[in-house]
């Protein structure tokens, strides 16, 4: 952290130099004009005209070698920033998945006197889903639904929708294509090598990826404008086809697993962060009603 303090530093500094040059080069300017309504004849033969021009002439080259400053260190600040994790909540355990634990079950596995297929093998059975056979078609990893299926999708999602609207929800539907700077407010990079998003030709759109969650394009949407602290805080739902980069190898298990493109229904809310409870509070209000919805279904979770 400590590079990213002297940069920050550094960055401050400069500012208060460029505001001050700026609040010099205004009153220079109105010395200047405030001599040329008292001397209508001849103001340029004053010598405090004179004077007020030439400082007007070094606060401007004095300014663009400060400005030149400020582009380079906001681009270093930026740069390590985007190098700094996000804040995890505090009961997350520390370490890798070994650390885990689980936190509640609901609900009770079932239990079959046969050995129970897997979706894939259920689906392919029905005709429902289409998964193997399709390189020549769309590549590893993409999939069809067909009948039930797709209509399950259909209701799985209207389902969602309609518990979260009776809540009080916002309903939204947002671009599928955004910008690198959302992408990095949310805490991604997509112009890392390999990149975790899908990066449309640059040569045609300069700086646009598809987004492989609702979330990236519902913050473009809060994005860079205040919200009023009564309307906090606000809940948004979409419904959006989420692209995600995953490897497009064939050495995976088959199933509807990390798959390139799915719909998924995205919970998000902006909170206030007055007492700097609010996050959590409305993080709980959100995993209940998660629960509620698995338990509607007569879905084991845990």
């Amino acid at each position: 952290l400590r590079p990213q303090v002297q940069t920050w530093t550094q960055l401050r500094d400069v500012r208060a130099a460029i505001a001050r040059l700026e609040d010099e080069k205004g009153r220079v300017a109105r010395g200047v004009r405030a001599l040329m309504v008292r001397h209508t004849l001849c103001p340029p033969q004053l010598p405090a005209y004179g004077t007020l021009r030439a400082r007007g002439r070094q606060i401007r080259m004095e300014l663009q070698e400060l400005l030149a400053q400020e582009a380079s260190l906001d681009e270093s600040f930026y740069l390590r920033a985007l190098q700094l994790p996000n804040s995890t909540h505090p009961e997350v355990p520390i370490g890798d998945e070994s650390q885990a634990r689980v936190l509640e079950v609901v609900g009770e596995k079932p239990a079959f006197d046969f050995k129970p297929k897997g979706h894939l093998e259920l689906g392919e059975g029905l005709d429902i889903i289409r998964q193997r056979r399709l390189s020549h078609v769309s590549g590893h990893r993409s999939y069809y639904l067909c009948g039930a299926a797709a209509l399950l999708e259909h209701a799985l999602v209207r389902f969602a929708m309609a518990k979260l609207l009776s809540k009080g929800f916002l309903p939204m539907t947002v671009p599928d294509l955004l910008r690198g700077a959302v992408f990095e407010g949310c805490g991604m990079q997509p112009h890392l090598s390999p990149s975790p998003v899908y990066t449309i030709d640059p040569v045609r759109f300069e700086d646009l990826s598809l987004a492989g969650t609702a979330e990236v394009g519902i913050a473009g949407y809060f994005m860079d404008h205040a919200v009023r602290l009564q309307d906090l805080p606000i809940r948004v739902v979409c419904s959006s086809t989420c692209y995600r980069a995953e490897t497009d190898t064939g050495r995976e298990p088959w199933g509807l697993y990390r798959v390139h493109q799915f719909t998924k229904v995205e919970m998000f809310g902006v909170t206030a962060a007055e007492s700097g409870a609010e996050s959590g509070a409305l993080l709980a209000e959100f995993l209940a009603m998660q629960k509620e919805i698995f338990s509607e279904l007569g879905l084991h979770y845990r």
